[in-house]
């Protein structure tokens, strides 16, 4: 956690607070480290900008929560939208 917290500039209690807030869950090592995938630092570091920003922690996580699942509906109905085989 504190590698991550140090890559992205913010504290851990941040990522515990995003951790919390459901934003992204780490898978934890043998030893119980917690271990972050690059998709979950990415969404960390947008999460530190809206913060930056002034977004309460919580809102921040929903905000993006929103914006994925809203990227993901646009790239399921392009993929619908565009004819077989193309």
């Amino acid at each position: 956690m504190g590698a991550a917290a140090e890559m992205l500039g913010v504290s851990p209690a941040f990522l515990r607070a995003l951790g919390a807030a459901k934003l992204i869950e780490p898978k934890r090592s043998s030893g119980g480290h917690r271990r972050y995938s690059r998709y979950q630092l990415r969404l960390a570091a947008r999460a530190r900008e809206l913060v930056n920003q002034g977004t309460p922690v919580e809102a921040a996580c929903r905000i993006i929560i929103l914006e994925d699942q809203l990227a993901e509906a646009l790239r399921i109905n392009n993929a619908r939208d565009r004819p077989a085989g193309h």
